[in-house]
């Protein structure tokens, strides 16, 4: 019986060389580790395809089963939380080394895979993975790596999506639409040539932002008034980035955000989520809190145990209640367009802008070592913008700069 798909094998066949050679720049001899779960093989053996075609030594799929991932934390010892084996090790450096790329599939193929879970034990494995998996996040944060993250629809997340629809169409339908976000579509243009031009608008955009040398920004909207200052020789990014070696990377596919850095110590005002988060399997509803010098004082939701349930993933780190990041999107997103929420960060932080928890990019200094960049191992991001949000800039003589005001771009 034939396999159903859920794109035809010419769009399926332009999405995967949108992430393997527009994005990741693969050459001949190089090595992709692609990572997923079960339900992802369709795109996972398109990537492959791919690969082999621009020249690829050797593509190493690895599938990963969010059940499996419960039967560790359910009923494993101690030492199995946070455990890595050692052929996992030389596989992230290889990933991460000069003839290495890493793509990661997003999609969660498991409702409430956690659910039941204790949060003391899923703490204790993430973050000994993250310490163990340090030089991985190093190399991205720092622009040395090439690595991707790109969806693909599952039964699960289209059905959160599309819930009226059965589960076929449902997946087709969030299939065409990772098309269009990612300007692959007919009309978007010929193979890959209409998410390239996409990447360039967003690299002249972030040029310019760097260039107007911003100190600090304030955004406003409805439960949202934060003032984020900046470091000198903060650069913003978006679109193409340039990894240290001179190779041009795109890390997410969709994307329609700029972003930087803040000074981990500038942040004050308080802020309210305009998306429920869809995290580690739950979807946390009403996500607000407030920033005193730089540090995350306060946090609700509409429940306490969610509340909790995000509380705990941040406070694995002692930097993890400092800003990272700051991205902002206008109108102009087609994800924004639709006014649905995609219950998936990947998507959903592309719709509107953001800020995140932890981890700041060292490639937003123009210096190296980056300073004034948080120090983090853990990066969440969650997302406070929309129709109402309006952001503005100062620069070092205080002259007022309108960036995003009713929607649109102002630079």
């Amino acid at each position: 019986m034939a396999r159903e798909t859920l794109l035809p094998p010419e769009s399926l066949a332009r999405y995967a060389d949108a992430i393997v050679r527009a994005s990741l720049g693969l050459e001949k001899g190089d090595t992709l580790v692609v990572q997923g779960e079960p339900e992802h093989r369709e795109l996972l053996v398109a990537v492959a395809e791919s690969a082999y075609r621009a020249g690829a030594q050797f593509v190493d799929v690895v599938t990963s089963d969010p059940l499996v991932m419960r039967a560790r934390l359910l009923h494993g010892s101690d030492d199995a939380l946070g455990a890595l084996s050692p052929w996992s090790r030389r596989r992230y450096r290889e990933a991460t080394g000069p003839h290495g790329a890493l793509a990661h599939i997003a999609g969660e193929g498991e409702a409430g895979y956690l659910d039941g879970v204790s949060p003391e034990r899923i703490g204790a494995d993430y973050s000994r993975l993250v310490k163990q998996l340090g030089f991985v996040r190093r190399a991205q944060l720092d622009m040395r790596a090439r690595w991707i993250i790109a969806g693909w629809p599952t039964d699960h997340w289209a059905g959160q999506v599309y819930p009226k629809l059965d589960p076929l169409k449902a997946k087709r339908k969030l299939a065409r639409d990772l098309l269009r976000f990612c300007r692959l579509a007919d009309e978007d243009g010929k193979g890959t040539s209409g998410w390239v031009k996409h990447l360039r608008t967003l690299s002249r955009r972030s040029a310019r932002l760097t260039k107007l040398g911003l100190t600090r920004v304030e955004l406003r909207g409805p439960g949202t008034a934060l003032d984020l200052g900046f470091a000198e020789g903060t650069r913003w990014l978006g679109g193409f980035e340039k990894l240290a070696d001179g190779r041009i990377l795109a890390s997410n596919m969709p994307t329609e955000e700029v972003f930087t850095s803040p000074d981990p110590r500038q942040t004050s005002g308080t802020f309210r989520c305009t998306f429920p988060l869809s995290f580690r399997g739950r979807l946390i509803h009403g996500l607000r809190g407030e920033f005193s010098r730089g540090r995350l004082v306060r946090l609700e939701a509409d429940s306490d145990a969610e509340r909790d349930f995000v509380a705990d993933f941040i406070d694995t780190d002692r930097m993890g209640r400092r800003l990272g990041e700051v991205a902002l999107v206008d109108a102009s997103s087609r994800i924004g367009q639709t006014g649905r929420i995609y219950y998936n960060t990947l998507l959903d932080e592309n719709a509107a802008a953001h800020i995140a928890f932890g981890s700041g990019f060292g490639g937003t200094r123009s210096e190296s070592p980056a300073r004034g960049v948080n120090n983090s191992t853990i990066h969440l991001d969650v997302m406070i913008g929309g129709p109402k949000l309006e952001a503005t800039g100062f620069d070092a003589r205080g002259r007022r700069v309108p960036l995003i005001h009713e929607g649109a771009w102002q630079i």
